[in-house]
């Protein structure tokens, strides 16, 4: 084989094993799923923080000399 036709298989090789690497969508999955997590605290927290504030934490404060 001339140099040209090896350095082509070894690409066209490389290529197919990062296509058939299935790792990388792992990760992918578990970033969707973080992110969703995140997505859920942060409207909880949005949603209920003014509550908590006046409810909970004013009346503490206000007990307090």
């Amino acid at each position: 084989m001339t140099s040209l036709a090896t350095f082509c298989s070894a690409t066209r090789r490389r290529i197919f094993a990062f296509l058939a690497d299935e790792r990388a969508a792992t990760a992918v999955e578990y970033a969707m799923i973080a992110a969703g997590i995140a997505a859920a605290i942060a409207a909880t927290v949005f949603t209920l923080g003014t509550g908590v504030k006046t409810q909970l934490y004013q009346k503490i404060s206000d007990g307090l000399p």
